[in-house]
């Protein structure tokens, strides 16, 4: 037998459910071309948190007569969301990079994200190095 607040909680639940979806954390691509016709998708990420309560409580009422042995129930239920962005997604040219929204980036955060970038100009530098010998011997021959 169902319980006036299970009816309480399932409504207040059941809308929070269609607040939130899989789209609220991970949004929905955004892309965009630059003036070079490079294309770049911006991918936002956000923190999601809800919180929910309900409660109630069942009064016998006052018997109009013997044979009325009804109660009466009183109750409430209520929720909240929050939704706060917390980084953004960039891909281009096959380079994914994390933005995070905060102003507080430490040193080692910003030298973590640009370890990638470094390996990729060192590895152009070998290759070139490379090439450059590999012409120098040509000639030499």
């Amino acid at each position: 037998m169902a319980t006036p607040i299970e009816g309480l909680m399932n409504e207040a639940m059941g809308k929070l459910k269609e607040m939130i979806d899989v789209n609220t954390i991970v949004g929905e691509a955004i892309n965009t071309c630059d003036a070079n016709g490079k294309a770049t998708t911006v991918i936002p990420v956000s923190k999601v948190a809800f919180g929910f309560g309900a409660g109630g409580s069942e009064f016998s009422a006052k018997p109009l007569s013997e044979k009325n042995d009804k109660t009466m129930f009183g109750g409430g239920c209520g929720g909240g969301v929050s939704v706060k962005p917390v980084a953004f997604l960039v891909i281009r040219d096959d380079c994914i990079k994390l933005l995070p929204v905060t102003n507080s980036v430490s040193t080692a955060d910003k030298i973590v994200d640009m370890i990638p970038e470094l390996l990729a100009k060192f590895n152009n530098f070998l290759e070139n190095r490379k090439e450059k010998k590999e012409a120098v011997a040509v000639e030499e021959e």
